[in-house]
């Protein structure tokens, strides 16, 4: 039965550039406003958006807040949201208004753990500098002590964060010869953990004063705020390095550029960060850092993957049957 506070055919707004294919499908089974220009909506626009819609498809970078969310007409019954992440919607404000949250997780799980394990490579091994050495046409040619990074085969490995992101780092990190080790909210089933030889930490603290590289996979929530916080970030020793391609809310990333400023810590992987599109003016400067531009998820398929996901969360809503990944709570 359909949903009776739903038409027919809902009006379905997006906020960016979907895969051409997702933005056919959609037009085929919903009255679909599309965001051909791929240009970010401002305030005002998205607040426009959900006054007239019965679907808002926002995306991770749409801050969709109390002060938009406010205005929301009362056709708007659904938020499916383009991305797994679900830190850039009040959800309270939501559940106030009797507005569902759906996201789509699952999908990008191997995409992001393959560039976990990119960076978990590249930054010891110093593979960005080389790069840049070879462009610069300053290269001289191969001496013994030329480029000398470190080697991770046998090396201890801190997973901050062990979900489906976090357990899929644990199987690749297995096959480089690392030592597996993890700190999450609850402990993983003992089969999880006897199958990635994982070893739990219930102390953060604890485990990042022994780790050599340390892997953020944990969700941004108002409890993993600055999870890394200056204090935490002393703890990590002056040889190891830090990953994170989660969301950048998670480390005080000002406290992580003086440290690795400074040598305190040795190297760090970013692929996302505090305030993107904005990158800290230090972290730019550093030769021990690889940037990314938050691009851990994006491959063609999973993004495919992604849009298909939001398409049977909408049809199976506006058909009166609760969505598959209906957000209920977050944790890491």
């Amino acid at each position: 039965m359909a949903n009776p506070k739903m038409k027919r055919k809902p009006l379905v707004v997006v906020t960016r550039k979907l895969p051409d294919v997702i933005e056919t499908r959609m037009m085929e089974l919903f009255e679909t406003r599309l965001n051909l220009d791929d240009r970010p909506l401002s305030q005002a626009e998205l607040i426009r958006a959900v006054k007239e819609a019965d679907v808002l498809v926002p995306t991770v970078t749409d801050r969709i807040d109390s002060a938009i969310l406010s205005q929301a007409g009362e056709n708007l019954r659904l938020i499916a949201s383009f991305g797994t992440g679900v830190d850039h919607i009040d959800l309270a404000t939501a559940r106030t208004r009797g507005i569902t949250i759906t996201n789509t997780p699952g999908v990008l799980t191997e995409d992001t753990a393959d560039m976990t394990m990119a960076l978990i490579l590249a930054v010891p091994r110093r593979l960005s500098e080389g790069e840049r050495v070879i462009r610069s046409g300053n290269w001289t040619g191969w001496s013994p002590t030329s480029m000398l990074g470190n080697r991770i085969w046998g090396k201890r490995l801190g997973i901050v964060g062990m979900g489906r992101i976090g357990s899929a780092v644990a199987r690749r990190a297995r096959g480089f010869g690392l030592s597996v080790h993890y700190h999450n909210r609850r402990r993983v089933h003992p089969d999880l953990e006897a199958e990635l030889e994982a070893t739990y930490w219930d102390s953060l603290d604890q485990m990042l004063a022994h780790m050599d590289i340390v892997s953020v996979n944990c969700p941004h929530t108002p409890a993993t705020y600055h999870l890394l916080s200056a204090r935490r970030l002393k703890l990590i020793r002056p040889h190891s390095y830090i990953v994170n391609t989660s969301r950048g809310e998670v480390i005080d990333e000002n406290a992580l550029a003086r440290a690795l400023e400074s040598g305190a810590i040795g190297g760090a992987g970013l692929d996302v960060f505090e305030h993107e599109p904005a990158i800290n003016p230090k972290l730019l400067k550093l030769d021990n850092v690889v940037l990314l531009p938050h691009m851990g998820s994006a491959t063609i398929e999973g993004r495919v993957d992604m849009g298909e996901k939001v398409i049977v969360n909408i049809k199976t809503f506006a058909d009166g049957h609760a969505p598959p990944d209906r957000v209920i709570e977050t944790m890491y």
